[in-house]
This record gives structure tokens, sequence and C-alpha cells, in this order.
């Protein structure tokens, strides 16, 4: 298994902006533009990562935006888009991945991330605290968390 920063990796754009729309039925293009921003600012957010297996297919991936659609814009960097396909869950994957965002966050010198989500008791397991209750862009109330990067 191998994470990557997609800034740092350009030539897995398109591949990765293709499977980030398939999982989360987001246009392609929002994903290309996001992930270009990426690559053309290195050292800022927004930032796309992936995670390869040993035959170089995309298992699993995330970013970090300013905001993942909610009310609260002041709480920034967010967390998003983190997905592993169904046949790698359960072996640790997700928790590397947020541990290495995190690492690679702290090397940028950002010292919070936020993320919000449906799920109870993961990102607790993953070193994230529940933080508050946000309200989302339709309007319906979602669970926000917070971690210290490393």
């Amino acid at each position: 298994m191998q994470i990557l920063r997609l800034s740092d990796y350009p030539q897995y754009k398109e591949m990765a902006a293709q499977w980030f729309s398939e999982k989360w039925q987001i246009p392609v293009e929002a994903y290309l533009d996001s992930i270009q921003v990426s690559i053309d600012q290195k050292h800022a957010i927004p930032q796309w990562y992936i995670v390869l297996n040993e035959d170089k297919h995309l298992i699993a991936g995330a970013g970090v935006i300013d905001n993942d659609f909610h009310e609260r814009k002041d709480l920034t960097p967010n967390l998003c888009a983190l997905f592993v396909e169904e046949n790698y869950r359960n072996q640790n994957i997700a928790k590397h991945i947020l541990d290495f965002i995190r690492e690679d966050l702290s090397n940028q010198g950002i010292q919070t991330l936020y993320l919000i989500t449906d799920h109870t008791e993961f990102y607790e397991k993953c070193g994230w605290r529940f933080l508050m209750l946000v309200k989302d862009e339709e309007g319906e109330m979602v669970r926000m968390y917070v971690a210290d990067t490393f």
C-alpha cells in the first residue's frame, strides 16, 4: 500500500478525479479543478491523497478542502471524501490515510483539521474528537469532528 499526495504525483490526477467522482457523485470536473489547484500551489489547501495497492490500483483516497459544504466557514480546513474500497476495509487503511494527512498538514504549518460525518465512533478510534453539530448546505444537522495535526 502506498499513500500519495496528488500534488506530488500529478500523473494520477485524471484517474483520481474519476474515482472520487464515482464514489461521491460529484462532477469529475470539480475534482479535476480542485486537484489542479493543489498541484499548482503544492503547499496550500486544497490537497488530495490517494492510496494505491501493489498493482497500482486506486483503493482509497481523501481530500482536504477549505469547507465541506457546512455553515461554519470559520472551521477550516476540512477533511473530505474519505473512501476505502469495500474489499480493503477493516485493514486500518482509513486510519493510515487520516494519520498521513494530519502529518502532512502539520508539516505545512496547519495545526487543526475538521470534518463532518454521519459516522459515530469510527473517528474517535482514529484520534478525532466530536466538536459539535453543524448545519450542512441542505439544512441537516451533521456531526463535526476535530483533530490536531502531528
